[in-house]
């Protein structure tokens, strides 16, 4: 029996677009004026990060913010870069310049399965703190209360290598018999299955990652019966 499911973002709670529209769109504009004003302060990682991985030790301020960019275009996965994007982020779903954009099927199924006793967590490349945001000032109503706990690159590793579902489930102390992983990529579907989870495939019109067997595929959390 399922005890715990385990959602991806984009694509999959999220329309794809409205992560890297929104986010990515906020995060590019306002990346070279917060890593000059925070370079002593939280920006500081971030530069020597970005430094370290471009193999660049001596990119200004104005250098690394393009790199950035051009990170952000391309979809790069870099912790530098992640965590540059939950700092700005913050700002702005404060400011109420952003929300977390879910979904019609999504909030509906994931409180009827939080109300049936099950245990609801997010697995995404954004930060955690990106996540605990996009779920906290979800369009619509919060839907962070929902949620046990958040993990992305950082905390439990690359979402297409199954090392990182098994240290998810060693970290919410639960068989992995017993998690459901639901998903948009068939790469990251195969991960989870490998490291012993059940999982889902969500097809959802519009979205960039077409349906791969053997994984079971449905187009909307409705159709998601945790039964059999």
């Amino acid at each position: 029996m399922i005890a715990a499911i385990v959602v991806d973002i984009e694509g999959t709670t999220s329309p794809t677009s409205s992560v890297r529209e929104d986010l990515y769109g906020y995060t590019r504009e306002r990346l070279p004026q917060w890593l000059a004003e925070n370079r002593s302060g939280a920006a500081a990682p971030v530069l020597a990060g970005t430094r370290e991985l471009a193999g660049r030790p001596d990119a200004d301020e104005t250098e690394v913010a393009e790199i950035l960019r051009g990170w952000l275009g391309s979809d790069v996965k870099a912790e530098p870069l992640k965590t540059a994007q939950g700092l700005i982020c913050a700002e702005g779903f404060r400011s109420g310049a952003l929300h977390g954009e879910f979904f019609d099927d999504a909030p509906p199924a994931l409180r009827g399965w939080h109300d049936a006793g099950l245990t609801l967590y997010v697995y995404s490349s954004g930060s955690v703190r990106n996540q605990r945001d996009w779920f906290a000032f979800a369009r619509g109503g919060e839907l962070a209360s929902l949620i046990t706990e958040y993990f992305d690159l950082s905390t439990a590793g690359p979402k297409r290598e199954a090392s990182s579902y098994e240290k998810i489930a060693g970290a919410i102390g639960t068989p992995p018999e017993k998690i459901l992983f639901l998903s948009d990529h068939p790469d990251e579907l195969d991960a989870a299955v490998t490291a012993g989870w059940h999982a889902i495939g969500l097809a959802r019109p519009g979205e960039p990652n077409p349906p791969r067997p053997p994984h079971r595929w449905v187009d909307s959390f409705a159709e998601i019966t945790l039964d059999n």
